[in-house]
């Protein structure tokens, strides 16, 4: 860790300022290039108490950076993690206000909600699917607050790995039967499909996502509870969107999600 408790508050406000109010920043490494990844979660942590102090509660965690090729291009090999908050869920069949966002773009998931905790270190995907009480499909619309959606690693863990707003599915599916690794999912745009995916896309298997996540928290003495409600990573790209842009992904198995951006 190399930033003092002060300048971690600052740029957490900072940043936190920036989602709230919808403008882009340039990134922090910028003027704080010694800037770490135990910075960067710090800097996401006090993101969470500005937020919980103002009545704000945690609805559920996510996983980023879950595809080999963002990987590689990063030059990370775990993904990164972040949190969802309550005001960002959004119904299936709703509307996205583009007024609150700054350049939004969307990637189809599967999530997890646990009946047990998970525990680090040594969690696998068997740990991962015996905690599990049921999968959902889901939607994350991520919104970086960096200009022209350029940062580095650190810069966008410390930016809660671009969480900005989430939809889930109305189907539940017990995982017991069901192979997530060859899942298929389909998003269309408007009418057209935009992007085509299966649950392998998310790091060979979506559960691994929640598997890592599980060992990075137990590196820091902390658990993932049950009941948690976990997205695990853009199975297929990203898709940039604009007000007016009607979205519909099909889950095989798992039901359809639908919403527009206004």
């Amino acid at each position: 860790m190399t930033l003092d408790k002060q300048t971690i508050q600052k740029l957490a406000a900072y940043l936190e300022e920036a989602e709230m109010h919808a403008h882009d920043v340039t990134k922090i490494t910028d003027d704080y290039p010694q800037l770490d990844s135990e910075d960067a979660y710090a800097i996401q942590a006090a993101i969470r108490d500005i937020k919980a102090a103002r009545g704000t509660r945690v609805a559920g965690l996510k996983a980023g950076l879950t595809s080999r090729a963002k990987m590689k291009q990063m030059g990370v090999d775990v993904p990164i993690f972040g949190l969802l908050f309550d005001y960002m869920s959004v119904p299936n069949g709703g509307e996205v206000k583009t007024s609150e966002l700054i350049h939004p773009k969307v990637e189809s998931e599967i999530a997890f909600v646990l009946k047990k905790p998970l525990k680090g270190p040594g969690c696998h995907v068997g740990t991962v699917l015996a905690a599990t009480d049921f999968v959902l499909p889901a939607v994350e619309i991520i919104d970086s607050r960096y200009r022209n959606f350029r940062f580095d690693l650190n810069s966008v863990i410390a930016d809660n790995t671009s969480s900005s707003r989430f939809v889930v599915g109305d189907v539940a599916q017990n995982v017991e039967g069901l192979d997530l690794r060859t899942l298929g999912i389909v998003m269309e745009k408007n009418g057209e499909i935009v992007a085509m995916a299966a649950g392998a896309a998310v790091l060979g298997h979506p559960a691994e996502a929640l598997a890592q996540m599980a060992n990075h928290y137990g590196a820091r003495g902390e658990e993932v509870p049950a009941g948690a409600y976990i997205m695990s990573g853009g199975a297929t790209a990203a898709v940039a969107v604009q007000a007016g842009d009607a979205i519909h992904v099909r889950f095989q198995h798992l039901g359809a999600i639908g919403f527009r951006f206004v």
